[in-house]
């Protein structure tokens, strides 16, 4: 069974970056799509990029578009989420998913089974 464990979350300047990695085990990666989610306190779950299984295709939320790029690498099982210009109100803790029966990536989590433990991310001078 697929399970994903992310890293790479800490706390950053505004203005700064991180990279986040979602690490993939269980089921080669190949065949599903990746979503990334992030929750703030107080705040609903919010899908912000995901991408197809070839890389090909991917979809962003309009509060991250232009800033964030999703991006996976299917021969090491890894996929990114790379975040530039970041924002005080990009803190959260942020989970990639996926689901073994997907298609194609949505926004919606709704659409995915297969959840990490999530990582905080703190955007805060």
């Amino acid at each position: 069974q697929l399970r994903l464990v992310e890293s790479g979350g800490g706390l950053v300047q505004p203005g700064g970056s991180l990279r986040l990695s979602c690490a993939t085990s269980g089921a080669t990666m190949d065949y599903y799509p990746i979503g990334w989610f992030r929750q703030a306190p107080g705040k609903e779950r919010e899908g912000i990029a995901c991408i197809n299984s070839s890389g090909r295709v991917t979809k962003y939320a309009d509060s991250v578009k232009g800033r964030f790029t999703i991006s996976r690498d299917n021969a090491n099982d890894r996929a990114y989420l790379q975040m530039n210009s970041l924002k005080p109100e990009d803190t959260a803790v942020y989970y990639c998913a996926s689901d073994e029966s997907l298609g194609v990536g949505t926004l919606s989590e709704l659409d995915y089974d297969v959840w990490g433990q999530g990582t905080q991310v703190t955007v805060s001078s």
